[in-house]
């Protein structure tokens, strides 16, 4: 009767661990193409709202395209249409750099 209590014991424990298998490998799917996919781009995004200079032309997340008059810590003001009128927006805002910068 102990052999057959260890042998079902076994059994038990390589189901639980047949359970996890997939759950594991759900976890792992999603970190490598979903978690640090997004956290590069996100440093990328960075990257680019941190090398901004006066003059580059940008969009931002609404959607306006303007000129980046100015860039204070953690706002820019940026010029925008024919009448030159002045908005100033959150540098998180800026989705897009459309000037291109020699490095």
């Amino acid at each position: 009767m102990n052999l057959v209590a260890i042998l079902a014991e076994e059994q038990s424990t390589g189901s639980t661990l047949v359970m996890f298998i997939p759950l594991v490998l759900v976890i792992v799917f999603f970190y490598f193409f979903i978690i640090r996919p997004q956290k590069k781009q996100d440093r990328k995004d960075a990257a680019m709202r941190d090398n901004l200079e006066i003059g580059d032309e940008v969009i931002t997340n609404g959607g306006i395209v303007g000129i980046v008059f100015s860039i204070k810590d953690d706002t820019v003001v940026i010029e925008t249409g024919g009448d030159r009128s002045k908005i100033r927006v959150m540098k998180w805002a800026i989705a897009k750099n459309l000037t291109t910068h020699d490095e």
